[in-house]
């Protein structure tokens, strides 16, 4: 029988994501694309409970 990982609920920490191994959507190309557009200000509107504060703690742990 396959065994499934776990969905973060309620995890915002990136490091802890992969070091527990947890199921995540990868967005770390979005990186490449940020830093391509130089832009003085970044403004990531999503709706409530949307990834914005583990998105933020994805790019804290690549710099």
């Amino acid at each position: 029988m396959k065994q499934y990982k776990p969905l973060p609920m309620g995890i915002d920490n990136f490091e802890e994501l992969i070091t527990k191994g947890y199921y995540f959507a990868d967005k770390t190309k979005l990186i490449g694309e940020l830093l391509e557009k130089k832009g003085k200000v970044n403004l990531f509107t999503r709706p409530r409970r949307f990834g914005k504060t583990l998105s933020l703690s994805m790019l804290r742990c690549f710099f």
